[in-house]
């Protein structure tokens, strides 16, 4: 005879799926963010790209890859390793997040797979059935075209007042606020205050907001890309890829300069003067260093706009030598210092025997997702079902 086990919730075992910090918004306007991307496999840099529909090159300037390599962008990177994968951070329905990845459902493909082996668990299915209005059923057709909502946030492109992008991370077993904050170049008081933590506990499958300190371009007055806003270590092409916009890592104001990537590029000798954009003329005088500079104004109907301009600055500091890039991984990299990546961090807290979100095969009733008001910063927290006497129960619980 079968013994029925009735549960309380604080006796069953229980799915818990991640918190995720969320920023409501009023404004439309896209901000620039990055997302940590975990690679499930091996993966060619185009390939990653297409993934989320973004500019190979600006995914190899994201990570600081030197994007004048030889087969820069059919370089393969390898599984486990983790990448920066640049988004626009749109505001829908009140909250940041981005819409722009699309992807195309496979016959093995659930939502659940989707969610956790594709993108990372960047995502999760009821937030995918959500977005695509998908029935409670989770079927979900061969070949059909899924948004695929990515976390993001802005915070006005700063932190503690200074220039900052933030990028979305996935904890990961073994991660602490400590080492997240060396690996990234802040410190537990910020990643605390940034995403309303109460404490310094976090969980493998959080997603959190990371601060990156960041080169704005604040200091070159432009005309057109004001929102220009570059992450240390690493570059931003823009004027159709004729300037090259560089961050760090020992001087925090952007540097542009020309670029032989574009095809058909305007001008970009400042007027008046033979300096090309990013080329400087130093003299040291008993009052420090006087500097004439070309700098970059930004790019307006098809033509590069130079600014030539004079400043005193206290030492002069010698002519630019470049960005310093960073060499892509060969091999499985830590995301943090004392962690190591597993393949899918989310996959052993998914109960085995059942599959959320399905393709034409065996539907069962989901329980329909729910969202959080979005008046002001919240910690989001989904438990995922619990399984009482066989059946899925969906509760979801927002805590500030």
């Amino acid at each position: 005879m079968e013994v029925l086990l009735i549960c309380l919730l604080i006796l069953c075992p229980v799915l818990i799926q991640g918190k995720s910090t969320i920023e409501p918004c009023s404004i439309s306007g896209p901000c620039s963010a990055l997302v940590g991307y975990v690679l499930p496999t091996d993966l060619k840099v185009s390939e990653l790209a297409t993934r989320f529909q973004v500019d190979p090159f600006s995914l190899l300037g994201a990570n600081g890859f030197d994007p004048y390599a030889s087969g820069a962008q059919t370089q393969i990177l390898p599984a486990k390793s983790m990448v920066k994968v640049p988004i626009k951070c749109s505001c829908v329905d009140g909250i940041r997040k981005s819409v722009s990845t699309m992807y195309q459902a496979n016959q093995v493909d659930t939502l659940q797979s989707i969610a956790e082996s594709v993108f990372g668990g960047l995502v999760t299915w009821d937030q995918l059935k959500d977005a695509n209005k998908i029935a409670d059923t989770g079927i979900i057709d061969v070949g059909q075209s899924l948004v695929i909502p990515l976390p993001c946030t802005c915070f006005n492109g700063t932190d503690d007042g200074l220039p900052a992008v933030y990028m979305s991370y996935v904890v990961r077993n073994g991660d602490s606020l400590i080492s997240i904050g060396k690996a990234f170049g802040t410190t537990v008081t910020d990643l605390m205050g940034v995403n309303s933590l109460q404490s310094s506990l976090i969980t493998a499958g959080d997603i959190l907001a990371v601060p990156l300190s960041a080169c704005s371009s604040s200091n070159l007055n432009l005309s057109s890309d004001s929102d220009l806003l570059v992450a240390n270590g690493s570059y931003a092409l823009t004027a159709n890829r004729c300037v090259q916009c560089n961050c760090g890592p020992n001087e925090m104001n952007l540097h542009c300069v020309e670029s032989t990537l574009g095809t058909s590029c305007p001008s970009m000798q400042c007027n008046d003067s033979n300096l090309l954009i990013g080329d400087a003329i130093e003299q040291q005088t008993s009052a420090g260093c006087n500097v004439t500079a070309c700098l970059y104004g930004g790019y307006l109907n098809g033509t590069i706009v130079t600014n030539l301009t004079n400043f005193l600055q206290p030492q002069c500091l010698g002519k630019y030598l470049g960005p310093v890039y960073t060499k892509p991984p060969t091999s499985p990299a830590t995301t943090t210092q004392n962690s190591t990546i597993p393949e899918s961090p989310s996959s052993a807290m998914s109960p085995s025997s059942h599959t959320i979100g399905v393709v034409k095969s065996n539907p069962a009733s989901q329980p329909l997702g729910s969202s959080c008001p979005a008046n002001e910063p919240l910690r989001w927290l989904s438990l995922l079902s619990i399984w009482i006497t066989g059946l899925p129960y969906l509760i979801h619980v927002c805590a500030r």
